[in-house]
């Protein structure tokens, strides 16, 4: 048999045999191509090229779409956990299968970590073929994940644009009661979600805070702790050239100028030891208190 030509995904990863067949490929090119690695065979009329993402071939393997914290990734909102996928399913969905075998069934096998979510969407409709809509997404992240992480996420969400302020109320009437507090606390204007969780570390540890506040000179900072504190998030995102650290050197030297103390905290910090960090801005404002600093 002469080797078959290779399939164009273009911008879908997963293709059913139809879409396979339409393109001229015969059944036994198909069977060819699985066979050889060069395109994987997910469930039953579902294919993938071979470097589709783990999380998306598992969710289509048991037979939903990517969810909460899975399907925040995939649209760009804020999402701390997504070593393990996860994924919906519809309540009366039947030959669920496990995310590392399309041959055993869902409830056959240890789930090694995929968590499946069965609440029902707000709109079925929203999103694609493989993931839930930004709206579903979110209501499934305030009732899985921790309180500070579901805000980092709905702040992400408005400020990057994935949802609008008017879905918001969609969003808390498809949640139970205990979680509609977490609407008040949103805040769009934080520019990440590390931001967010070092806001509500602050704020828990009962200072007085304010986010992306103008300092002339400076332009906006991540938080102002106590009208004196300046507390800026950083990752290795926006610190990777020589030029970027030039920037925040003189704009830490223009803060102290102006009085200011500052203190720069790193992605992994606040999000495994938030306890040192609210311990150093708490000795930090100690200081500018004893030394009225802009007190």
């Amino acid at each position: 048999m002469s080797l078959p030509r290779a399939f164009d995904f273009g911008s879908r990863r997963i293709v059913s045999r139809r879409d396979l067949l339409d393109a001229g490929l015969t059944g036994s090119q198909i069977t060819f191509l699985v066979r050889s690695d060069r395109l994987l065979r997910v469930r039953r009329d579902h294919y993938a090229a071979p470097d589709t993402d783990r999380h998306t071939v598992e969710a289509v393997r048991v037979g939903g779409r990517l969810a909460c914290v899975s399907a925040a990734r995939e649209l760009g909102i804020f999402a701390f956990e997504t070593r393990f996928t996860h994924l919906h399913v519809v309540r009366d969905a039947s030959r669920l299968r496990c995310a590392r075998s399309r041959s055993d069934r869902l409830n056959a096998v240890p789930r090694d970590g995929v968590e499946v979510h069965w609440w029902p969407l707000i709109e079925p409709e929203d999103g694609t073929e493989f993931c839930v809509g930004a709206r579903d997404a979110l209501s499934q992240l305030i009732q899985c994940q921790p309180g500070h992480f579901a805000l980092a996420a709905l702040d992400t969400a408005l400020h990057e644009g994935r949802v609008f302020a008017s879905e918001i109320e969609d969003i808390f009437a498809n949640v139970p009661a205990k979680y509609r507090s977490l609407r008040g606390q949103i805040d769009a204007r934080a520019d990440a979600g590390q931001e967010t969780v070092l806001r509500r570390l602050v704020l828990e540890a009962g200072f007085r805070c304010d986010i992306q506040v103008p300092i002339g000179g400076v332009g906006r900072v991540d938080l102002l702790v106590e009208g004196c504190v300046v507390v800026e998030a950083d990752s290795y995102a926006h610190h990777k050239s020589w030029e970027q650290h030039i920037r925040d050197r003189t704009r830490d030297r223009i803060l102290a100028q102006q009085g200011y103390v500052t203190l720069r905290v790193l992605y992994q910090d606040i999000m495994f030891d938030p306890a040192a960090v609210v311990s150093a801005i708490a000795a930090l404002v100690r200081v500018c208190r004893e030394g009225n600093i802009r007190a």
